[in-house]
């Protein structure tokens, strides 16, 4: 199973989304693999309207209950994204991965963006296996896998390398044209 709950600063959003979350159209999110909402939660803080999904009942949990003392509403659900999860088709504006990778995901991800939606991704590259887990390269991007998955989409942002941490991680902004 991939690891779906890595925290950069325990409960603290991805850097790359907040300095990033101006280039997002307001609306409906999917948070997939969302963990335990640190991005969920900030983004319903300005004003989107997010849904999240996890196989963890633990991490929703924890994702519901942080959400709760943020004030903040963000829609929950408990489900394997590779055994019994599907996103529906265009219906969200935003669909953001982190720290997970299921490449059966992508043409989902692709179809569930309305036109002019934006994917927010960012996960590890290979290199990570020097630095730490997750080391099974079913789970660790090529190097440019990501540019190539979203070739089709406008690449609004990117960047792959090995980040203080260390950690090797690329990271993507694209619109569905």
């Amino acid at each position: 199973m991939p690891i779906t709950d890595i925290h950069e600063n325990g409960l603290e959003p991805s850097k790359f989304l907040v300095e990033n979350v101006e280039l997002l159209p307001k609306g409906k999110v999917l948070d997939v693999a969302m963990g335990s909402g640190r991005n969920a939660i900030y983004l319903s803080k300005r004003g989107f309207d997010v849904e999240g999904v996890d196989v963890s009942p633990k991490a929703v949990g924890i994702a519901i209950e942080l959400a709760r003392k943020t004030g903040v509403t963000i829609k929950t659900q408990v489900s394997d994204l590779e055994e019994d999860y599907f996103i529906e088709k265009n219906a969200y504006e935003v669909i953001m991965c982190f720290n997970y990778l299921q490449r059966s995901l992508i043409p989902q991800i692709k179809d569930g963006l309305r036109k002019g939606g934006m994917v927010v991704y960012e996960t590890f590259i290979v290199d990570q296996a020097h630095f730490g887990k997750p080391k099974n390269t079913n789970y660790l991007l090529k190097h440019n896998e990501l540019l190539d998955m979203f070739r089709d989409f406008w690449c609004l942002r990117y960047r792959e390398g090995v980040f203080k941490g260390p950690k090797a991680i690329a990271s993507i902004i694209a619109q569905k044209v």
